[in-house]
């Protein structure tokens, strides 16, 4: 029978701790009693662990502590940065959660000249709600590692940032050039070489990037591909590049 698996809110080198939520659901719903194993990840490191004592407190603040004992394998996440302009948040929340899921390491969600004006003033306030929704989705697929979001930032800041030597920016305009092309191009035949090296995708808003902005990106040396003939949502594209990028970072 398959462990249950949490991620630590502290850590030491041998011991972890559950708050919150997390420590809420062991103790009121699971029932967690001392002596009790679980898989544990702390510090980005999956571990067997044994239960040492469960708090539960008047006013919810509840505490599980853990003694950790051996690692056991897991797999890395992927090397994969997702710039994600923002757009409608309930669309945004899904694509965050499924790009959690298929194991992306990072995502910068990006201030577009053509996002919705309420929706950037409002962007930063739904931060710790995106990192929330990474955080449920690490848990339930099983991540060791919960991905990066990072703040709203405008997309120049974010392209002067970027150190990924692959970039790639999905593109109405494009034809030809494929993702799979580029990245086949780019990355190393070996599967090691792959898996050290880091790919940026950039996703555009609803009504695409400007052609200021399309001309940032060729400064910045973004390569354009295309997924194909359809024209997709912005969260349908980035579930489906993350898939095909997959195939050639494992």
């Amino acid at each position: 029978m398959t462990r249950r698996r949490f991620i630590a809110d502290t850590w030491s080198p041998t011991t972890a701790t559950l708050t919150g939520d997390q420590a809420a659901h062991l103790a009121r719903v699971l029932r967690a009693v001392p002596g009790q194993i679980y898989d544990i990840v702390a510090n980005g490191f999956l571990h067997r662990a044994e239960i040492t004592e469960v708090i539960v407190g008047n006013n919810g603040d509840h505490l599980v502590h853990f003694t950790l004992h051996e690692e056991l394998s897991a797999e890395a996440a992927l090397p994969l940065h997702l710039l994600l302009a923002v757009f409608k948040f309930d669309h945004m929340e899904w694509a965050i959660e499924k790009s959690t899921e298929l194991g992306i390491a990072s995502i910068t969600p990006i201030l577009a000249r053509r996002t919705e004006k309420h929706l950037a003033q409002s962007a930063l306030k739904r931060s710790e709600r995106w990192r929330r929704i990474a955080l449920e989705a690490s848990k339930q697929s099983r991540r060791t590692d919960i991905p990066e979001i990072a703040d709203p930032i405008a997309l120049k800041s974010a392209l002067d940032q970027e150190k990924s030597p692959t970039r790639i920016l999905l593109s109405e305009t494009e034809q030809q050039t494929t993702l799979s092309a580029v990245l086949q191009a780019s990355l190393s035949p070996t599967a090691s070489a792959a898996a050290s090296q880091s790919v940026a995708i950039a996703i555009g808003p609803e009504g695409g990037w400007t052609p200021e902005e399309m001309s940032l990106f060729t400064q910045h040396q973004w390569q354009p591909v295309t997924l194909g003939p359809r024209i997709l949502r912005a969260e349908t594209a980035a579930i489906a590049a993350i898939a095909i990028a997959a195939t050639h970072l494992i």
